[in-house]
């Protein structure tokens, strides 16, 4: 019987010692890659502070104007690290309707903005939707950010999602994300789908800076809402292509060009139109050991050629 107790004993203290060393080297295991995600994380970080580096010395190689020249704009760069790659994109993120620029003022007092509503749709004109679909997701676009509760002619305010299957509220605030817009009635995922190549979320109700510098031929769009649809994409294709191979140099010589005599823009167009990006879209990808980090940053160029992050997240820009 003791013997009998003995070897049960042992049994039993071999068993709770295989179980803490299975806890011990789980324990390990999990330290050791919550060790390597953060390093990685450590290694985009530092992607997003040389990116900086490089817009100021973008900045500092021509003040007045940001061209294509070195071919930065979407170029891929791969940085070997200790057990691991970075690999960045940097972007320029001018040519994008700014989604925020459908309304104007600032907190808990934004209203409609009519120019960036007739540029919206605009851009939703050129993208062969039905004029009064255009007219009806404008509206709805300007009705879920605006701070008031009165719906817009064919837009929607809290009661319209209110009465949906799973209530909820209009933001009543700037998109953060333009993921946000399949929240917001009409824009189903074929609308969605058809819209992002083309818009942004910018932190800010301001027009988007349009780059005319860096437009290349699937950004005519853009230029075609910028001067609210005078004239069709093929003369915004044509006017971007007789860009010369340094950029311009004025606004004015852009302007003068015989395919934008129908263009007309106003006052507004012409101070939105530029020569120098402000935003630029950051993409890095970081592998460290078993571990991979994905980062995607907006970055801001300011007049004093300061770089700074206005956003950023740990997931891919859709």
């Amino acid at each position: 019987m003791a013997l009998l107790t003995v070897l049960l004993l042992v049994a039993v203290m071999s068993v709770l010692l295989v179980a803490v060393l299975d806890d011990i080297r789980f324990g390990q295991r999990r330290a050791g890659n919550a060790q390597a995600q953060a390093q990685a994380q450590w290694y985009a970080l530092g992607a997003e502070a040389l990116a900086q580096a490089q817009l100021r010395q973008l900045w500092r190689r021509d003040r007045q104007r940001t061209t294509l020249e070195g071919g930065w704009n979407g170029r891929a760069v791969a940085f070997p690290v200790e057990e691991g790659l970075i690999e960045a994109r940097v972007a320029d993120h001018t040519a994008c309707f700014n989604l925020n620029s459908v309304v104007e003022g600032a907190g808990e007092m934004l209203q409609r903005r009519e120019p960036g509503i007739r540029q919206f749709r605009a851009l939703m004109l050129a993208l062969d939707f039905p004029p009064r679909r255009a007219t009806a997701l404008a509206d709805a676009l300007a009705d879920w950010i605006d701070s008031d509760a009165v719906a817009a002619a064919a837009g929607a305010e809290d009661p319209a999602y209110l009465a949906s299957a799973a209530p909820y509220r209009s933001a009543g605030t700037l998109l953060a994300e333009v993921s946000e817009l399949r929240a917001i009635r009409g824009f189903d995922a074929e609308t969605y789908a058809r819209l992002r190549p083309h818009v942004c979320a910018l932190p800010t109700p301001a027009p988007t800076p349009v780059n005319l510098n860096t437009l290349g031929p699937g950004d005519a769009l853009q230029l075609v809402a910028l001067v609210e649809g005078r004239i069709g994409p093929d003369a915004a294709r044509a006017a971007i292509a007789a860009r010369p191979p340094g950029g311009w140099r004025e606004l004015a010589e852009f302007w003068g060009r015989p395919e934008l005599a129908q263009a007309r823009p106003d006052d507004a167009a012409l101070q939105q139109a530029s020569l120098r990006s402000r935003y630029f879209a950051l993409q890095a990808q970081v592998r460290h050991l078993d571990a991979e980090v994905v980062m995607s940053s907006l970055l801001e160029l300011d007049d004093a050629g300061h770089a700074r992050t206005l956003a950023r997240r740990w997931t891919p820009d859709e």
